[in-house]
């Protein structure tokens, strides 16, 4: 077994795009975890949707060897974390299996809000952080201006950071050296009672439950019974490993090391991220503090095209929610969609990629409802009311105060486009909290805003703003009073509650006509007339009609008297009319996504 003095657990954190895969593709290399045959770029970013998409969803854990200038051979457990604000649940799991973190920045964008983010984060769980500055080789770098970022946003001493270009491998031994250095090691003890925290799992359909730990004291070794501390499930171990990146079998895993542990476990729902791992016949007396549950941000409806495909899709759910647990779902039935689920998301880009993970992993085809934010609502009784769905309202009449979540918004950009940046946010009805220059020519703006004005359209628009120089960090700090009102979209005078939404009072006019006519292109004509028609309680307050298709009964009249054709259409008028009375309208899918794009 190692001597935890000569292991380090570290991760790599940054702004999205400031290149900590390609540095961990480097590490890699220097290493000699794996050979050139087998490199290919971002190898950590092992998903399809990672590599399209050129982002890091998942944290990955790979273990490293390493030989230091002092001649010792030391053991690296390396997490890569993703950077968009979505995923910033991925990273503070990894942060609490390590006692390091390399803050990267890149050279020639600086300081970015994910970057100030992810540092308050690591300071925050008493990491020892290493700034890295990265992509020096770039025409655009300025080395100078990033040092002076770091030390006035961040308030981190950078006489000392890293000079890097991990695309060209420049500086990445000093990197090692560094981690080696500045970090410290573990301090638990293999002596004293098992503890292991739990911060990643998957499920494997021919091995069950795989999890991966850290150990924090004891050690874990095959055929040993653990016990997981949250629900007391006794199993064996069959099976550890580590990830170099490859899965490689080992017999122990010792105080300090992370690896994965195979026992098993049938049940996804058994293993939760941030449990505790114990021993069965030595058990401790408590468990680690874990970390912090993140709670959904947004609300969106999943339902199956096929309503066979009801059990696949809960199937689906389970399997994944043990890979990303920072969402939640709980089933849900519409009267226009039918049987499916309500489900919770920390962010717009989480709400795409978890539903394009489902239809690529488990061969699913969804319909997804606008997503939508969680109200608190004080009725007239003085009940007080969780409401996360438009179908939940309460009648107008028994509300007496509706409350919405609000974010405060740190906004990075240059001073050239603030103009644009200040008319976004006014228009999406914020309080400006903060105005500050960190450098020459950059701005941090601190902002309150409404969760519902942000969920769809708002990072679009604001890159758009700023020509995609602006950078965007949130966090949810609390509820504000607001003038709500819920819009119902009927057809045919039947009301669609798939197609409800709520807004501001002021918005709900023009958001109401939009749909209104979107909707008038995307239903089929009828043999009658369709009223397609939006109200606030029993006021409507836009209205659009689907013209009938009309068959010309006069065509066999040529000539003869006016009395005559008078006569057909007068017979077709009221067989149109007693249509419209048993007629039903089928809507078809595409009016259900209408609503994510009708609010852009």
């Amino acid at each position: 077994m190692i001597d935890p003095a000569f292991i380090r657990n570290f991760c790599i954190v940054a702004h999205i795009d400031h290149g900590k895969s390609t540095l961990a593709d480097r590490l890699l290399e220097l290493t000699g975890a794996l050979s050139k045959r087998e490199m290919s770029e971002q190898v950590l970013d092992s998903m399809d949707l990672e590599r399209e998409r050129g982002i890091t969803i998942k944290a990955h854990a790979v273990r490293l060897t390493y030989n230091a200038q002092d001649g010792h051979a030391y053991q690296l457990n390396l997490i890569d974390t993703p950077g968009h604000v979505d995923f910033s649940y991925e990273v503070s799991r990894s942060l609490s299996a390590c006692e390091g973190a390399l803050l990267v920045v890149d050279a020639s964008q600086g300081v970015e809000a994910q970057t100030l983010a992810n540092a308050q984060l690591a300071l925050h769980n008493k990491l020892e952080v290493i700034p890295v500055i990265n992509k020096i080789d770039l025409p655009g770098a300025d080395v100078e201006m990033t040092r002076q970022q770091i030390e006035n946003a961040l308030a981190l001493d950078s006489h000392d950071a890293l000079l890097i270009s991990a695309k060209q491998g420049t500086g990445i031994a000093g990197v090692l050296e560094a981690v080696v250095r500045r970090i410290p090691g573990p301090k638990g003890s293999s002596r004293s009672p098992l503890r292991a925290l739990i911060f990643d799992s998957w499920y494997d359909s021919y091995r069950g439950v795989i999890v991966l730990a850290r150990v924090v004291d004891g050690a874990l070794r095959r055929g040993l019974r653990i016990r997981l501390w949250s629900n007391g499930q006794v199993y064996t171990v069959e099976d550890l490993g580590v990830l170099t990146p490859k899965p490689v079998a080992v017999e122990e895993l010792g105080a300090g090391e992370a690896g994965f542990i195979i026992a098993n476990i049938k049940r996804v729902s058994d293993t939760q991220i941030g449990d505790t791992i114990t021993a069965d016949d030595r058990p401790s007396l408590d468990p680690l503090p874990g970390f912090e549950e993140i709670k959904p941000m947004v609300f969106a409806g999943l339902y199956p095209v096929e309503a066979n495909e009801y059990e696949g899709l809960r199937d689906a759910l389970e399997k994944l929610r043990l890979n990303d647990s920072s969402f939640f779902y709980e089933p849900e039935n519409s009267t226009a969609l039918g049987f499916g689920f309500r489900c919770g998301f920390l962010g717009l880009l989480h709400m795409e990629i978890i539903q394009e993970r489902l239809e690529r992993e488990f061969n699913l085809n969804l319909i997804t409802t606008a997503p939508s934010v969680r109200y608190r609502i004080t009725s007239k009784a003085g009940e007080v009311l969780s409401v996360d769905t438009p179908s939940r309202f309460p009648t107008a009449g028994e509300i007496a105060r509706i409350e919405e979540p609000v974010i405060t918004a740190l906004i990075f950009t240059q001073d050239e486009f603030l103009g644009g940046i200040l008319k976004l946010l006014e228009e999406k009805r914020g309080v400006q909290k903060g105005f500050e220059y960190v450098s020459a020519k950059r701005v941090l703006l601190t902002y309150e805003l409404p969760l519902n004005e942000i969920v769809l359209d708002f990072y679009d628009r604001l890159k758009s703003a700023s020509r995609g120089y602006a950078s965007l960090d949130y966090h949810l700090s609390g509820y504000w009073d607001s003038d709500l009102v819920k819009v119902d979209l009927l057809v045919a005078g039947e009301p669609v509650d798939a197609l409800s939404f709520v807004c501001h009072r002021d918005q709900a006019y023009e958001r109401a006509r939009s749909l209104c006519e979107k909707m008038r292109k995307l239903i089929p004509r009828q043999l009658f007339e369709v009223a397609v028609q939006a109200s606030i309680g029993a006021k409507i307050i836009a209205r659009e009609n689907v013209p009938p298709m009309r068959k010309n009964v006069l065509a066999k009249c040529y000539g003869g008297d006016i009395t005559r054709k008078r006569k057909l259409l007068e017979k077709q008028k009221e067989g149109k009319k007693r249509m419209k009375r048993v007629g039903r309208v089928d809507i078809p899918q595409e009016a259900f996504l209408a609503v994510l794009k009708v609010t852009e």
